[in-house]
């Protein structure tokens, strides 16, 4: 998404373990998370002097107020659709980003309601067998197969699919950058 929308970012992963993390909120724990794997990459930068603007996120889907991250199985993957056919959750996702050089930091989450349709039990099968749904948070995808069984969203679809660029927009001019002087 970032490269479409004119920037040339690098990806770095994080290393972060996500495991380790608790909130009391699933939007609270998207943020805790987002902060730290931007700030363990802008360590990173820091240590070897590269400097530069480092964005982090992590998406997590907030059902009846527990987050969903990846589905750790198959068989979990499928028993997390029966859940959500029919209902609504929230996508929520944090986004932190961080000047690798002087250590500002602009943090915030950003929520999308997402209407899942009703899937039959064999498309729930054969979407969890495509393996999909095992590789994302909330065990699907809004641009992939799981589009499919998304009946519609309320607010921003970027954010379902894992950055919101209005509300990077406005993290960015909190630390004084605007978003047309970063494009490629």
């Amino acid at each position: 998404m970032l490269r479409a929308a004119g920037l040339e970012p690098k990806v770095m992963v994080s290393g972060v373990d996500e495991t380790v993390f608790s909130a009391a909120t699933p939007a609270e724990l998207a943020g805790q998370l987002a902060r730290a794997k931007a700030a363990a990459v802008a360590a990173g930068l820091r240590d070897r002097l590269a400097g530069g603007l480092v964005i982090g996120c992590d998406s997590l889907l907030d059902l009846d107020g527990r987050a969903l991250g990846k589905p750790a199985s198959a068989a979990e993957a499928a028993a997390r659709w029966r859940e959500m056919s029919g209902r609504t959750g929230t996508l929520v996702t944090g986004h932190c980003v961080i000047n690798a050089v002087t250590g500002e930091l602009a943090a915030a989450v950003a929520a999308t309601s997402v209407r899942f349709g009703t899937p039959s039990e064999r498309e729930i099968a054969a979407y969890v067998a495509s393996g999909e749904p095992l590789a994302v948070a909330g065990a699907f995808t809004l641009d992939g197969r799981g589009g499919w069984f998304v009946d519609g969203i309320d607010g921003d679809h970027g954010n379902v699919l894992g950055i919101s660029l209005p509300l990077l927009r406005r993290l960015l001019a909190e630390l004084g950058f605007g978003v047309t002087e970063l494009w490629a």
